[in-house]
């Protein structure tokens, strides 16, 4: 089959009119009866004509837009619910009540509902739809904070899981954090130098370069790997029964949410860098809306993070305060019977 060009996303459904190229070339012109005869003209016509499936083939490929400017209410409604909860949470951490007191590693889960919330706010910004014309550095401030706050949140976790059970509590020191959102902000910047702000939107960038495959890179190392890498050293050590296993909690839910998107980002990228070909216009419309959902359910971890957070910090303060042991029954008083 003859390979397609894939053509920008449209809203769906959108009717795609064929035209064929033979008519279209025959309109173009002035005056074909000056040069040939009817005869001729009709010869030449079908010597030249092509198959309307030759057509078809090499027509665009257009897939559905589900994230265009109808979705605008799901980008506003998540961005708020998820910064409310992202907050409450943080105010929870930061001045802590009941049992959170005793939960050791509340620093750690501070910065990871201040990544969630910091998301939160850079969502309206990216969402499609809304109106009014926005600059490129406001666009690619977006970008930045978008990315380096998942970036964050996944190192934070990963840090937690691995450098918990060495360090015998979940506290991280000060300047392993700051080493960690250092090392977000420049993953970040690959994603806000390529942002496009031409069309008074700023939407994702597909281009290509340096800076875009160190951008999908460090999604797909992130987002996948990173998670893989987590489950098959917790496996390892529980087989090999060496050093203490990685700590497993609700927070590792949170790579459900991303690790479809990485995984679909890295599909893209290889379509679109032609490493690997898709022949078929349905294949690349299903590829096409399995990125749109990924990215979708990406976005709404800042509505489920702040619910991780909290179970993490409940469970945790909960087995750091055990129940007191019974308090011994009192003794008969001897003298009490005499008296």
């Amino acid at each position: 089959p003859i390979a397609r060009t894939r053509a920008p996303a449209l809203p769906c459904p959108v009717p795609v009119l064929q035209v064929s190229p033979t008519v279209a070339d025959n309109s173009s012109q002035q005056d074909w009866g000056e040069l040939f005869t009817e005869e001729e003209l009709n010869e030449l016509y079908y010597e030249d004509s092509v198959n309307d499936s030759d057509v078809t083939a090499a027509a665009p490929c257009r897939s559905c837009n589900l994230l265009d400017a109808s979705s605008l209410p799901f980008f506003l409604l998540v961005s708020v619910l998820g910064f409310l909860a992202s907050a409450a949470v943080l105010f929870a951490l930061l001045r802590p009540l009941f049992r959170w007191r005793r939960c050791a590693d509340r620093p750690v889960l501070a910065h990871a509902a201040a990544g969630s919330a910091l998301f939160s706010l850079a969502l309206p910004l990216l969402a499609p739809g809304l109106g009014g014309a926005r600059p490129a550095p406001l666009c690619q401030l977006a970008h930045l904070a978008w990315h380096s706050s998942a970036f964050a949140q996944a190192l934070l976790i990963a840090s937690r899981a691995c450098l918990g059970p060495r360090l015998g509590t979940g506290w991280l020191p000060r300047l392993i954090l700051a080493a960690l959102w250092a090392v977000s902000i420049m993953l970040g910047l690959p994603s806000a130098l390529t942002s496009d702000s031409s069309e008074g939107s700023c939407p994702p960038s597909q281009g290509w370069g340096l800076l875009h495959t160190l951008h999908v890179s460090a999604c797909c190392c992130l987002f996948v790997a990173l998670p893989l890498g987590l489950l098959g050293a917790t496996g390892l050590r529980a087989a090999l029964g060496k050093g203490p296993c990685l700590w497993v909690d609700a927070l590792w839910v949170w790579f459900i949410f991303w690790w479809p998107y990485g995984v679909m980002l890295g599909v893209d990228d290889l379509v679109r860098s032609r490493q690997v070909a898709i022949r078929s216009c349905h294949a690349q419309q299903v590829q096409d809306l399995l990125l749109q959902l990924a990215e979708g359910l990406a976005t709404v971890h800042c509505v489920a993070t702040p619910l991780l957070l909290a179970l993490a910090c409940h469970r945790a303060a909960h087995v750091a305060a055990p129940p007191l042991p019974p308090a011994p029954a009192p003794r008969p008083d001897p003298l009490a019977g005499k008296s």
